[in-house]
């Protein structure tokens, strides 16, 4: 009683507010001091494809978020790359999408991000379901943890941003990973927001993941990267892939998961690519 009383005085409402300003007040200096050049940001985001179709005021909202997180991130080029303004921006753009309506918070307590050539390889024992250690090396084109780096390769972050791929997009994918970790281990359940119900997100895409299980195991063909059936997790991470590059794919074959991604990330792609089109 005692806490919740001292959390209800007027002193501690002042000083939310107080906390609020200060806030408010950091970011209006990170974003006039650390300003993206208008030429730089001009050059970068009129290749990347994932933008067609966004509005202009979707547009310097995401510039926005981009200072914010170029701001905060540490970039990191290994094997002897040597990273550029414009290829950090590039990744920084890209990565901020997913939150461009659910705020940079959501991207905090982590701060690296290792980029490499190409694809990297890790070594590491993972144990199964039957406590039997296997020693799995894999060349992977990224990779994130929850309160470490997010590791990318150069190679596909370019190609993803250029070329017209349907669904692919790494960074899209990796930053899905930190989003699906901020309540705990990836397992294809974000943190939702209050308005969204948690049986619904359940039910409707672990029924759509259960059936792309189905139709990879008897090898039937299938609409989307049959990397979805991984996991769960991956699975959350592919659909949010085809959400913001292949939107009219998963719409078409996975309405109903569709919708919930629209609610999660409470943006509308489809309609992006529409006005794109016109």
């Amino acid at each position: 009683m005692l806490n919740r009383a001292i959390k209800n005085t007027p002193l501690s409402w002042d000083f939310i507010f107080t906390m609020n300003i200060f806030k408010r007040a950091r970011i209006r200096y990170i974003l006039h001091r650390h300003a993206i050049a208008h030429g730089l940001w001009a050059e970068v985001t009129e290749k990347l494809v994932v933008l067609q179709g966004m509005t202009a005021v979707e547009k310097a909202h995401l510039r926005e978020l981009t200072t914010l997180f170029l701001h905060e991130k540490r970039f990191v080029g290994v094997q002897g790359l040597q990273l550029t303004d414009a290829m950090c921006l590039m990744i920084a753009t890209q990565a901020s999408l997913p939150v461009l309506r659910l705020g940079i918070g959501c991207l905090s307590g982590w701060i690296d991000i290792i980029v490499y050539p190409s694809a990297f390889r890790t070594s590491r024992d993972e144990i199964d379901m039957a406590g039997v250690v296997h020693h799995q090396e894999r060349a992977l084109i990224g990779e994130s943890w929850s309160r470490g780096p997010l590791i990318l390769s150069w190679e596909d972050v370019e190609r993803d941003s250029q070329e017209k791929q349907p669904s692919r997009n790494v960074v899209i994918h990796e930053i899905a990973h930190k989003l699906d970790m901020l309540n705990g281990s990836a397992d294809g359940f974000p943190p939702l927001h209050y308005r969204m119900a948690s049986t619904e997100w359940s039910h409707t895409l672990s029924s759509a993941y259960e059936n792309l299980v189905r139709r990879v195991e008897h090898h039937h063909r299938v609409c989307i990267n049959p990397y979805a059936a991984t996991s769960p997790a991956e699975f959350f991470a592919v659909i949010s892939e085809y959400f913001f590059c292949a939107p009219e794919i998963l719409q078409s074959h996975f309405a109903d998961v569709y919708r919930q991604l629209e609610l999660y990330y409470q943006q509308d792609p489809l309609l992006r690519s529409y006005l794109d089109s016109d």
